[in-house]
């Protein structure tokens, strides 16, 4: 007998065990973790921040892409809950609320969606941009069901928040992929007032254009590659960056990126090692310099 086929009869065992981790990575990545949000609360020092606003909290939510597997309108229902729970000031959406060719997913039109998305509330308002996906599908289409729904859509646009005494700038970007944004002409339209600006993009791989005016930056896209293996990393990030501008908080030259994991599935309706999230951004000034803790 070949000596292969001996190990094997001598070590069933071994391989029930390999059988056995392997299932239960596979419900792991496509089943228990892709279905359980988590709510993260990262805090973020800025230079030039008002002291009024110390503290502002931001619900980021991005690549809701309801329809994907995990991702029904009962389950948005649920996130809008505990988004609303969180008592943030300022909602903002990052784009991709579709989904194109999930497997498993079912295609849902952007009214039922901006239905639930309705019920989002905070007292600086709830502030959207549109991903790739929206547009794909009939970007119009979306940004006038969100703004039936009450929420302001950006596109090469902003708007103002004032809130004691102080005010702050909104700044939302076309998509990269699919429209033509445009950084220079929309912060054209903020005065030199010296007052802080959070750019909202859907797609961060824009950050490297971004000048240093802009206080912050919050992007989604990414979902964070979905995938994060031990000591290898992502292995497809969908950035002309790779891992540069993955997921999370990022500093280069005294500029601010934040980048949300997302919370639906693109493609393969899997994640591993990058749990879908809600991010409760916590925003303080700095007195010396930028930091996160």
């Amino acid at each position: 007998m070949p000596q292969h086929l001996r190990f094997k009869s001598k070590h069933p065992l071994t391989w029930i065990v390999l059988v056995f981790v392997l299932g239960m990575l596979v419900i792991w990545a496509f089943v228990l973790e892709p279905s359980c949000v988590s709510v993260r609360h990262p805090t973020i020092t800025l230079l030039g921040w008002h002291a009024e606003h110390n503290d502002l909290k931001i619900a980021v939510l991005a690549d809701l892409h309801v329809g994907a597997p995990h991702m029904s309108l009962h389950k948005l229902q649920e996130i809008v809950e505990r988004t609303n729970a969180e008592a943030a000031d300022l909602v903002v959406l990052l784009g991709d609320l579709v989904i194109h060719g999930v497997l498993g997913g079912r295609f849902i039109e952007p009214e039922p969606i901006t239905e639930v998305l309705k019920n989002l509330w905070a007292p600086c308002g709830v502030i959207a941009v549109l991903g790739n996906h929206d547009w794909w599908y009939n970007g119009e289409r979306v940004g006038k069901a969100l703004q039936q729904a009450g929420i302001h859509v950006l596109e090469n646009d902003v708007m103002r928040i004032d809130r004691e005494g102080q005010s702050f700038w909104l700044a939302g970007l076309a998509d990269l992929w699919t429209r033509k944004p445009d950084i220079e002409a929309t912060l054209r339209r903020i005065p030199l007032d010296r007052n802080p600006i959070i750019m909202l993009t859907h797609n961060p791989d824009v950050f490297p254009d971004i000048p240093a005016r802009v206080s912050l930056t919050l992007a989604g896209h990414t979902h964070g590659g979905q995938v994060n293996l031990p000591f290898i990393g992502r292995p497809i990030v969908p950035s002309q960056f790779g891992q540069r501008y993955a997921i999370g908080h990022i500093t280069e030259q005294g500029r601010h990126l934040f980048v949300s994991g997302g919370i639906g599935t693109s493609i393969i309706p899997m994640r591993f090692r990058v749990p879908p999230e809600i991010v409760i951004l916590t925003i303080r000034g700095a007195v010396e310099g930028p930091r996160i803790d």
